[in-house]
């Protein structure tokens, strides 16, 4: 078999991507149906409508089908009831027709592509009479793409897909047909709203806001035929940089009128905007801190320049001191976003939603959720997620994280019985994630990292699906016909690669054991005495960190009961998360009934095993797909085992070293 892939964009995109989820035959049970499109002049989202219309037309001209009208006995019909509510969509099947109905057309073209993902099984069964609507209306994706190249980040910082989809040489692309490709995916997958920019707002990247509009509202025609809103990420000193202010102080009236004057010429230039992104005193970006302000009060500034409008203000969480004295255990970088914002719980203006990232530390393979989602009940708050593979394998790796957010969706701050992370965040913010795509002809560079951006997706839309359904789903639809054997086995490669990959990397809910600054591949003393407040502690007595409030940071003091004394106590922390929470003796007994030490030896030997074991899967239906995909896959998973072996016999030996206690089984340590 030969790859449908073309390269050679004009401009360096690839002219034909891989179609992940949307593959012309998963069109097929559409596509060879009657299909009437009723769908009223003059609705306000008259482009959406378009696209409805457009897909509706590829699809049966592709597979046979045709376009009918309502009373010409279709098989399939999509309307649009403008006296319907909310933000989904009806499905009804009645004796041989499909109906879905919504109120707009975007809840519309959700609604197809929500037949697309059945496929045969939508026509088929009993009659019924379903609903579909998101939980929330904050579904969005946060795009670390650099304009100009950054010389250490390069064009996506945090990206491992190639170049940005959005920018090529210093300007936004001339042939932006790889966007509307993007958006149609997302849109398939109920995302609808997207941040153009880097969070790290450099100097070319903040003129997006002022000279660079015309271009952000070329980016905004694209994607809003597939009903997502543009978004920008901004610096705060952009009065200064951009406006020629001697000061960004948010209670500064000249400060004031600025930001008041840009909104207004950026909805001039996209009326549909969504708002800005910010990411203030945090690693360096400016903010109120300078002024003797709080986020509150930068936050609430920008957000009255927007309200008039209807924008938003996205201001994350993500603060901490990075200039921390590694001497001192007093301090804990944990503790920063719930120090920081807790106490500002009801300061927010309603059109603020505070991002918080879903772990205290930086998106590691295992962290507690953040207390701070429990604690900002009278503020709009949305989770943030990492797609894109920082900490995770940077897409070198097969590693599916639908089953580490389900896990964080579905945990009960206040315990059993109260709302979910998922529920409280969906009642006035939502769901955020930063995306992993980039101009890499599979999208995500690892092929299989498409399954990543597409459980997102689906989580953010209904946090409550199975993330082993959405993993079928996404094999399914990407390869559609395919054998069962195919099928089969990229479920087993990914099915529990996240666990796999904890395995092999870092034991019992320690974190940041990787190279400094490009944070791949293993170096456990790499962050132990640097100013970034990320330690392990491992002397020759124990490791981990003493997060107890009787001892410790006081960190595990910062969740509500019951886990403030599930966390306090080494006896009743979770295995996973000990280490994160404790300092204990290497031969401390788990839960498990293996020690500290032995769990470590145990599971780097066993999550290389697993490895070999997706590389056998794998060569046994290579043959099943094209030689291009073979390819690719073939060398991610071998570089995959290449870096677990590394990982495995660099933790096993320092912490041999450090401990001097020999693995039971006698294995190879150096």
């Amino acid at each position: 078999m030969t790859s449908d892939i073309v390269d050679g964009g004009p401009d360096g995109s690839a002219a034909v991507p891989h179609p992940a989820w949307l593959p012309t035959a998963a069109f097929a049970p559409i596509g060879r149906r009657r299909v009437a499109v009723v769908l009223p002049d003059g609705n306000d989202d008259a482009e959406v409508a378009a696209t409805v219309r457009r897909e509706v037309a590829a699809a049966t001209s592709a597979h046979g089908g045709s376009v009918v009208g309502p009373d010409e006995h279709p098989d399939l019909v999509l309307v649009l009831e403008p006296t319907a509510t909310g933000s989904g969509f009806r499905v009804v099947r009645d004796g041989d027709r499909l109906t879905v109905s919504a109120a707009r057309p975007t809840a519309l073209l959700h609604g197809l592509f929500h037949v697309v993902r059945l496929g045969e099984a939508a026509f088929d069964g009993p009659d019924g009479d379903e609903q579909h609507s998101p939980v929330s209306g904050l579904r969005m994706l946060n795009h670390w793409d650099n304009v100009a190249s950054h010389p250490r980040h390069g064009q996506v910082e945090r990206g491992y897909s190639g170049g940005s989809i959005f920018y090529a040489d210093g300007a936004v692309r001339t042939d932006l047909s790889r966007v509307a490709a993007y958006a149609r995916l997302l849109a398939a997958i109920g995302i609808d709203q997207v941040a153009i920019n880097n969070v790290n707002v450099a100097a070319r990247e903040a003129r997006l806001l002022t000279d660079g509009l015309d271009d952000v509202a070329r980016i905004a025609a694209v994607l809003r035929p597939y009903g997502i809103r543009t978004h920008l990420s901004v610096s705060f000193a952009s009065p200064i940089t951009l406006g020629g202010l001697t000061t960004s102080d948010p209670l500064d009236a000249d400060v004031r009128t600025w930001w008041r004057d840009t909104a207004a010429r950026v909805w001039g230039a996209v009326g549909d905007f969504g708002g800005f992104v910010v990411k203030a005193d945090s690693e360096g970006q400016p903010g109120p801190f300078a002024y003797g302000r709080d986020h509150a009060d930068g936050a609430n500034m920008l957000a009255e320049a927007v309200a008039p409008y209807g924008g938003l203000i996205h201001w994350r969480a993500f603060v901490y001191n990075h200039r921390q004295d590694w001497r001192d255990r007093s301090t804990d970088r944990a503790r920063a976003a719930f120090d920081h914002f807790a106490p500002l719980d009801g300061h927010f203006a309603e059109n603020v939603v505070v991002q918080v990232k879903h772990g205290p530390m930086d998106f590691q393979v295992r962290e507690p959720v953040s207390p701070l989602l429990a604690a900002l009940p009278r503020t709009r708050v949305a989770l943030e997620l990492q797609v894109t593979q920082e900490y995770t394998g940077q897409q070198r790796h097969a590693v599916y994280l639908g089953p580490e957010w389900s896990e964080i969706l579905r945990w009960q701050a206040r315990g059993d019985g109260t709302p979910t992370v998922a529920e409280d965040v969906a009642r006035a913010g939502g769901f955020t994630a930063v995306s992993n795509v980039g101009d890499d002809p599979y999208w995500t560079g690892h092929p299989f990292a498409q399954a990543n951006l597409y459980a997102f997706g689906r989580l953010a839309w209904d946090p409550t699906l199975d993330p082993s359904d959405l993993l079928d789903e996404w094999v399914t639809l990407t390869f559609p016909g395919a054998p069962a054997a195919l099928r089969e086995a990229i479920h087993a490669i990914l099915d529990e690669s996240w666990l796999t990959y904890e395995q092999y990397t870092t034991p019992l809910g320690v974190g940041f054991m990787v190279r400094p600054g490009h944070h791949y591949g293993p170096d456990v003393d790499g962050y132990e005495y640097t100013p970034w407040g990320t330690y392990h502690f491992a002397d020759r007595d124990g490791v981990g960190v003493d997060r107890s409030s009787a001892t410790g940071t006081g960190y595990a003091g910062q969740y509500p009961e019951p886990w403030r004394d599930v966390y306090e106590s080494a006896e009743s922390c979770p295995d996973e998360l000990l280490l994160f929470f404790h300092h204990v003796p290497y031969t401390h007994v788990l839960h498990s009934g293996t020690t500290v030490i032995q769990h470590i030896y145990d599971t780097h030997f066993a999550g290389v095993e697993r490895v070999e074991r997706m590389v056998e899967a794998w060569e046994s239906v290579a043959h099943l797909t094209d030689d291009d995909l073979t390819a690719r896959v073939r060398e991610r998973l071998a570089e995959q085992l290449r870096s677990a072996v590394e990982w495995r016999d660099q933790v096993n030996t320092y912490f041999w070293r450090k401990s001097g206690i020999a693995d039971a089984h006698g294995r190879v340590i150096h």
